[in-house]
């Protein structure tokens, strides 16, 4: 018996990621869905199933962080890489700290893309990756500032040294 390929879903306005990024995503190992608007993907039988979706910033009609929210609000707990033209890192910090494992400037290299997807993989199998959005934000801290230094004593209310 195979195991279960990672099901990555693109969510992109733009008609030439919709085709580029599946075929590269592809290669990388991944099974791969594309889909042209919010509503389009919410409305897929493969919302279900998508592992990580990658999700444009700027869209027309549901915005993608918008889209991330109403992901949660539905129980679709998994990890989220947004994708952006514009490179203001005062934007991509409130989505970062909203959840997302990643923010990619476009254009972004196929190496930026590939690490981003292993880190998100490497925590486990796509099934345990559908964790609680408060976990997802430790693990997003973790991921950008490194292991805790000093782990807190479960039931002794004391951090160990």
């Amino acid at each position: 018996m195979t195991a279960k390929r990672a099901l990555v879903s693109v969510v992109d306005d733009d008609e030439s990621v919709r085709e580029s990024l599946p075929d590269l995503i592809r290669i990388f190992g991944f099974d791969i869905r594309a889909f042209s608007s919010a509503a389009e993907f919410l409305d897929s039988e493969w919302l279900s199933m998508t592992d990580c979706p990658i999700l444009d910033v700027a869209m027309p009609g549901m915005s993608c962080p918008e889209l991330e929210e109403e992901l949660i609000r539905r129980g679709e707990r998994i990890p989220v890489v947004f994708i952006t033209a514009h490179k203001d890192e005062n934007d991509r910090i409130p989505l970062m700290e909203n959840g997302a494992v990643a923010c990619l400037f476009k254009p972004f290299s196929d190496i930026a893309l590939q690490e981003t997807l292993d880190r998100v993989f490497a925590r486990g199998s796509p099934a345990q990756l559908r964790v609680p959005a408060q976990l997802r934000h430790v693990r997003h801290h973790r991921l950008i500032y490194g292991s805790l230094r000093k782990p807190y004593s479960a039931g002794k209310g004391q951090v160990s040294p």
